[in-house]
């Protein structure tokens, strides 16, 4: 069985060549190639620049392996092979490794992963906002174990701040920039425990309001926003739609009331979307579903715009600030399609999240600009068997199991997708592997596939993006990022002067320029020491 198996490796190979561009047969292509490579990375200059923006484009389960088979797929859907296919965050001339693991479990989900790379410290699985001293579930160890977010720091310094995501806004990636609840799951009071409503702890959907004044929220999330049979104005018959809140309090109207004499405009429907007019709006709610976005693929364009659209839309109101601004941009739905083991629907987000980095590349400066793509966590997405060059990536290996069977190039080690009749796989050499509603096929039975926990990739360009190089904690993030931007404590890469800082320091430079260098120094130290008391 071996031979024959080797055998078979070989022929496959052999016909595989065929498969290469002719260019590619000539040393010369891969010389050149590396060559321009080289170079490139010899003449790279260090940023060293304050940076005025940070954008944080985050793929939520959007591992290594995701990212690999997303950069094939994009380029499949362009008529290519795929594999030699440039992603726009491939572009970014730094990448590091971040480790995600929680402080109480070796694998994470992704709420603890957003408080690491938001709040800069390492929490426990399910908590958002909270330090490690809080406890999943448990209301009593919130109070005193907040940590605040890097959205929060950039508000505080004046800058405008704002979160897109193709998730409900009250979801775990964006929750943890503004919220704080032992529990990712409290979305709106219904979801309170009688326990945790008696110790005093809120739900996400309030503290979206409350806690930061946030200038742009763009996602879904409608009915954690309304009263409890409040009839979803998309989905009127749709009883799963209808609002949730026990207290009757509609945060839609409260929100809009808390911005009386600013422009402030509220949407759910791309229409009214596409009439908000960036230059005069000071504040803009877009929730366009009662839960979730719609998968990529199944989104309608008449009724909801793309990720590359609301991405814009955050971008042209934040970048009016003179101070500069601070985005957090999701896609959150590449998580969602691995946990239902539908490859195609996770691929698909991934590929729509690199379209709107390379629109928040083209509507901003790389030298006043901080941008980092990174994913919070992987999934149990395996990449194997021995396709050919540009097979689909949503295909079947040419390779059979020993069981006689065929096996898709993208499996999962867990996950919804295991099925056994007869000890048998089940035969798929008549299914179309490539549908998006095709179920991968798993090792291991469960109703929804697990993350991994494998270091994920961070890609930076900008202001200060050397710093993510190497291996780091995923907490690390956070810290560099207001590094670069001025934005906390360590103020050594800061001028004297600069609008990140409060006015106390900022009125005790406004004097010192007809002081002489040593007391200038001096001052600029006692400065830095008694700021560092007062964060």
């Amino acid at each position: 069985m071996e031979t024959l198996r080797l055998a078979t490796v070989c022929v496959l190979i052999s016909a595989g060549l065929t498969f290469a561009a002719v260019e590619e047969e000539n040393p010369e292509f891969w010389r050149s190639l590396a060559r321009g490579d080289l170079e490139a990375a010899l003449n790279r200059k260090i940023n060293t620049n304050v940076a005025k923006n940070i954008m944080l484009f985050l793929g939520d389960g959007m591992g290594v392996t995701t990212i690999t088979a997303a950069r094939i797929l994009k380029g499949q859907l362009q008529s290519r092979t795929g594999e030699e296919t440039v992603m726009t965050m491939d572009t970014f001339p730094y990448v590091g490794l971040a480790k995600v693991y929680t402080v109480d479990f070796q694998i994470p989900d992704s709420a603890a992963t957003a408080t690491a790379y938001l709040c800069g410290v390492k929490t426990n699985l399910n908590v958002l906002g909270l330090s490690a001293a809080g406890r999943n579930g448990v209301c009593r160890t919130q109070k005193g174990n907040e940590v605040t977010s890097i959205l929060k720091w950039a508000k505080d310094a004046g800058k405008s701040v704002g979160i897109v995501t193709t998730t409900r806004v009250q979801h775990a990636t964006p929750a943890a920039s503004y919220a704080h609840s032992a529990s990712r799951k409290w979305y709106s009071d219904s979801d309170l425990p009688p326990g945790a409503k008696r110790g005093g702890c809120t739900d996400i959907a309030s503290q979206l309001l409350n806690n930061t004044d946030i200038d742009v929220i763009i996602g879904g999330g409608r009915k954690y926003m309304t009263p409890k049979g409040t009839r979803d104005p998309e989905y009127p018959s749709d009883l799963g739609a209808q609002g949730q809140r026990s207290d009757q309090r509609n945060l839609i109207e409260e929100w809009l009331k808390m911005k009386e004499g600013k422009v402030a405009r509220y949407v759910w429907n791309r229409t009214d979307f596409d009439a908000v007019d960036p230059e005069t709006t000071d504040y803009l709610m877009a929730l366009f579903e009662p839960g979730d976005l719609r998968f990529e693929v199944e989104r309608d364009p008449a009724l909801d715009p793309p990720l590359t659209e609301t991405t814009e839309k955050a971008i042209r109101i934040l970048q009016r600030n003179p101070k500069g601004f601070f985005l957090l941009v999701e896609g959150g739905r590449i998580d969602q399609g691995h946990h239902a083991s539908r490859a195609s629907m996770a691929l698909h987000e991934a590929v729509a999240l690199d379209n709107a980095v390379a629109k928040g590349l083209e509507l901003t400066n790389e030298e006043e600009t901080l941008t980092l793509v990174t994913a919070d966590h992987s999934h149990a997405l395996s990449f194997n068997g021995y396709p050919f060059r540009g097979n689909s990536i949503l295909g079947k290996s040419p390779l059979y199991g020993t069981d006689m069977l065929p096996y898709t190039t993208l499996m999962y080690g867990n996950g919804p997708g295991h099925k056994i009749a007869d000890n048998k796989r089940q035969d798929i050499r008549k299914v179309d592997t490539k549908s998006k509603d095709y179920v991968q096929q798993a090792a291991a039975p469960l109703e929804s596939e697990t993350h991994g926990g494998e270091d994920v990739a961070v890609f930076a360009r900008g202001p200060m993006a050397h710093l993510l190089q190497g291996v780091h904690e995923q907490s690390y993030l956070p810290h560099a990022m207001a590094y670069a931007s001025c934005l906390g404590r360590d103020t050594r890469h800061c001028p004297l002067v600069t609008p990140s800082h409060n006015t106390a320091r900022a009125h005790a430079h406004t004097h010192t320029h007809t002081l002489g260098p040593a007391l200038l120094t001096l001052l600029s130290v006692i400065t830095v020491a008694v700021l560092n008391t007062l964060h």
